[in-house]
């Protein structure tokens, strides 16, 4: 009797070494996924701004050339209004 009960004890105690181990095993596992979580997140939250500066940043571009582009057809256009008027003092002058 005295055999069975140190073979249970035995038992019992690897028992709850092994749930402990198991359960040491899971929680390790769990923090391992959570910090992948994490880092996942972290690189598409990353990912994302760097397109909103990148989104940004063409605009910003176009802006430019678009302000650019009015600029000179401005200035052309007083350059001809220019020219015109200097034709139009000639054909005075010459009549």
């Amino acid at each position: 009797m005295l055999v069975r009960n140190l073979w249970d004890e035995k038992k019992r105690k690897k028992e709850k070494k092994r749930k402990k181990e198991k359960k040491r095993k899971k929680e390790k596992k769990r923090k391992k996924e959570k910090k992948r979580k994490k880092e996942k997140k972290r690189k598409k939250e990353k990912k994302r701004k760097k397109e909103k500066k990148r989104k940004k940043e063409k605009k910003r571009k176009k802006e430019k050339k678009r302000k650019k582009e009015k600029k000179r057809k401005k200035e052309k256009e007083e350059e001809e209004e220019m020219k015109e008027e200097e034709t139009k003092g000639r054909r005075e002058k010459n009549e």
